[in-house]
């Protein structure tokens, strides 16, 4: 009866006593500003039937006109009830008319006319042609390609195993994970069927003692369910022999094989030892918790080990986490790496969804994980993309909590000239105010300062002067402590807390210059800083493979040189470049760059 762009409008014009212009609801509707015109000709028929009408106002816009307001009223209460049982709206977005697009492309197995689609979705020619940009960038991504034939349409052709990992992605919405593990939507099998494939893994990790976490398993079942529907559409993976033999010496080769055999018994089918290696390079690339016992050290090998080890040194040389004894890091990292491998070795996408908020919650983890990144990837041969960065962030964001955890609270001495009891009082009053966060050693009079142990005492709180200097900070406070006593000690001990230098300076801040681009700030910046001698030569080149792993723009602040540049830089500096017209960094324009280095 009506479609969802329609409503949008009407229902924006019912809002509003003033006209609304056809770019203004072209926007709301992500579509052009010739559909948006079809949308309101086929609205305004629309409603001449039902007592109102849209008036176009020259210069002004569009606004509704109800001519008889009861008949308008029914049509709006049956507009309500038939939203009640409506079938799925078409998608409306650009990015859901994307997925869709891919979809529909990917599970038809003749050819397919834009034209087709286009009505599907009631949307313009050139709307979905600017949506087909997008979707032949991402299916390019997948080692895909859509052929065109004349009077026919189009098609994706490509190796099985690409179009298979790209049906995974877009067969159903990963950014919803929690719905996702409780009911994932695969619309060519019954629940029933996947509850089967479920059961059938979960039996087969239980027989051969494999823990895996849970969006694992039901990633592991998306790609069961697809490769059933495939089979039996009469299409079936491709590997080279080698291959083939390579991956059955892996473990993971027999879970497979088992869970093959019992997925053909239950949807008779016949699974080609090609496709038990598919489901072995699944079980490759995802992250076993544990096997027996739960012992997972053993699971990891040397190699490994070694390249963990490498990758934590070299963030603590370059950021100084100190985390490259954290056991629980190691064990972790070692974990994730050998899956993170297989998945590159085998082509096999992967995309965090958490990566946004990684990066803005945790911008040090991200960056330490982004330097273990580029470790990992000239040991091993393989690219440590910016989604798998993430992953690594986690374990070092977890790392550093619990290096925050373990550190020792600031430990003070108290020195009251005025008794005991006062020196008491004062004690007492730092634990109750500080709790945690202070560890008051005891109490001492000032004539048995040169006697006591001090080595251990980061500061001293004393009522009286002490002028003897014993190489530790010392606080006068009031013999009563009061509010400003204990904000002085608060002030103290969070400025001592953090190790904090002033890395901005006059003469590296650039107010009021033109930029072009993001190449030219950074030209600009390499020039200056080599020319006061604290950058090499290579300085630039560090800066731009940082770059490559992942883009350094928040917003419209670009930060294009957070990795310590790999010792290339001479010194702590941070040079400021506001520009007075924005550039374009990664996908934002920005209006200032800043680059550090150490």
């Amino acid at each position: 009866m009506i479609n969802s762009r329609l409503k949008t409008i009407l229902r924006e014009l019912m809002s509003v006593k003033t006209p609304l212009t056809g770019a203004y609801l072209a926007n709301l509707n992500k579509v052009t500003p010739r559909t948006t015109r079809e949308d309101i000709k086929m609205l305004d028929d629309l409603l001449r039937m039902h007592g109102a009408r849209i008036s176009s106002l020259m210069g002004r816009g569009y606004q509704l006109e109800v001519l008889d307001d009861q008949k308008f009223r029914s049509f709006l209460r049956n507009l309500s009830a038939a939203e009640q049982d409506s079938a799925p709206m078409p998608p409306k977005t650009p990015e859901e008319r994307i997925k869709y697009i891919i979809r529909r492309l990917l599970l038809c197995d003749d050819y397919l006319k834009l034209d087709d689609l286009a009505e599907e979705m009631y949307i313009s020619k050139s709307t979905i042609q600017n949506d087909f940009k997008s979707v032949k960038k991402i299916l390019n991504d997948y080692g895909l390609k859509i052929i065109a034939r004349p009077n026919y349409g189009l098609k994706v052709t490509g190796s099985e195993l690409k179009l298979r990992f790209c049906l995974a992605e877009y067969l159903f919405d990963r950014d919803d994970q929690k719905e996702m593990l409780l009911e994932p939507p695969i619309s060519f099998l019954q629940k029933k069927e996947l509850d089967l494939i479920f059961h059938i893994i979960m039996k087969q990790l239980k027989q051969h003692h494999i823990t895996m976490p849970d969006i694992a398993v039901n990633n592991l079942m998306i790609h069961m369910a697809i490769t059933i529907k495939r089979i039996k559409d009469g299409y079936s993976i491709e590997l080279y022999q080698k291959e083939i033999q390579e991956i059955r010496k892996q473990k993971e080769y027999q879970v497979a094989k088992d869970i093959a055999k019992e997925v053909e018994k239950a949807f008779g089918i016949q699974i080609p030892p090609a496709e038990v290696a598919y489901i072995t390079i699944h079980l490759l690339g995802t992250k076993i918790i544990s096997r027996a016992g739960g012992e997972a050290e053993q699971m990891i090998d040397g190699e490994i080990l070694r390249i963990v080890k490498a990758a934590l040194a070299k963030i603590d040389e370059d950021l100084k986490l100190n985390i490259e004894g954290d056991k629980e890091l190691i064990l972790g990292l070692a974990l994730h790496l050998k899956p993170a491998v297989n998945r590159y070795k085998y082509g096999m996408n992967i995309r965090n969804p958490l990566l946004n908020d990684i990066k803005k919650i945790y911008p040090l983890a991200f960056e330490a994980a982004i330097i273990a990144g580029l470790v990992i990837g000239k040991e091993t041969g393989t690219v440590i993309d910016e989604n798998e960065a993430g992953y690594i962030a986690l374990h070092i964001g977890a790392a550093i909590e619990r290096k925050k955890m373990k550190s020792q609270p600031k430990r003070c001495l108290v020195v009251c000239a005025s008794g005991h009891g006062t020196a008491k009082l004062i004690q007492y009053k730092l634990k109750s105010y500080f709790g945690n966060n202070l560890d008051v050693a005891g109490t001492s009079e000032y004539y048995n300062l040169q006697q006591m142990p001090l080595d251990d005492i980061d500061f001293i709180i004393s009522s009286v002067p002490i002028p003897d200097s014993f190489g530790i900070p010392v606080l006068e406070v009031n013999a009563v402590l009061n509010e400003s006593d204990l904000k002085k000690i608060e002030h103290f001990i969070l400025k001592n807390s953090q190790s904090r230098k002033n890395y901005f300076r006059k003469d590296l801040t650039f107010l009021g210059k033109r930029f072009r681009s993001k190449e030219e700030v950074l030209e600009f910046l390499h020039r200056t800083l080599m020319e006061k001698g604290l950058v090499k030569q290579n300085f630039l080149e560090f800066v731009y493979e940082r770059e490559k792993v992942a883009p350094t723009s928040f917003g419209r602040i670009w930060l294009p040189c957070l990795i310590p540049s790999l010792r290339r830089a001479k010194k702590h500096f941070s040079p400021f470049a506001p520009s007075k017209n924005p550039s374009t960094g990664a996908r934002n324009p920005f209006s200032w760059s800043s680059c550090s280095a150490s």
